[in-house]
């Protein structure tokens, strides 16, 4: 199976991420938004807008300050 034909989940920690929105701007697929929603600490975290756009490239996760973007294969 290539990487083209496997299906990625983006899972945010909601609790770690401080809502910078690194992984939102260098998303290029447009897979993740800013949530209307407040987490514990009081920020906006990001969201997955567009899961199904997601392609694996990871770059979400190597932005992140806060390891808050997970990337699995399925």
């Amino acid at each position: 199976m290539s990487k083209k034909d496997k299906v990625f989940t983006v899972k945010i920690r909601r609790d770690y991420c401080k809502g910078c929105g690194l992984c939102i701007e260098f998303c290029k697929q447009d897979v993740l938004q800013a949530s209307a929603n407040m987490n514990s600490m009081g920020y906006h975290y990001a969201e997955p807008a567009q899961p199904e756009s997601c392609i694996g490239c990871m770059i979400c996760t190597m932005v992140c300050p806060d390891l808050a973007v997970e990337v699995y294969s399925e």
